[in-house]
């Protein structure tokens, strides 16, 4: 999720590394339930919260350093290549609003009702849909 989320997979990596140290603080207020709902509400809430963050402090990224870049095994290429979306796809995602990107993959990635996604993004069910029906109008526009 938190891939689909930011689109690269460092950014990914500092997401997840932010919803653990959340989830480490707020496992005293946890109530059981639906954890997966929990995590997925928190992954939610942090790349919100960095996407807000990124707005008021714009960074130039560093480029890449094929020096530091290791040799993967075959099993690694092999679960990467089963958990990942076509290049063409994913950028089409990360070419969506943050609204409309959210609501997608929470949809229709991480499989989750709409009026889940509602609590979660705190807005109407109705506005879940229609950023979901956009959303998924430009991705066909984009891949069409």
């Amino acid at each position: 999720m938190a891939y689909r989320l930011t689109g690269n997979h460092a950014d990914a990596q500092d997401l997840v590394q932010d919803v653990l140290l959340r989830v480490r603080r707020g496992l005293d207020n946890y109530r059981p339930g639906s954890l997966e709902g929990w995590l997925s509400r928190i992954t939610t809430n942090a790349f919100l919260d960095d996407v807000r963050r990124r707005r008021r402090r714009p960074t130039v990224a560093l480029p890449d350093d094929t020096d530091a870049v290791m040799a993967s095994s075959e099993d690694v290429e092999q679960t990467h290549a089963a958990a990942t979306l076509p290049e063409e796809v994913q950028a089409a995602l990360c070419a969506l609003p943050e609204d409309f990107r959210v609501a997608v993959v929470l949809c229709d990635v991480v499989g989750l009702r709409y009026d889940e996604i509602a609590e979660q993004l705190g807005v109407p069910v109705g506005t879940v849909r229609s950023r979901i029906h956009r959303g998924r109008l430009a991705l066909r526009k984009r891949l069409g």
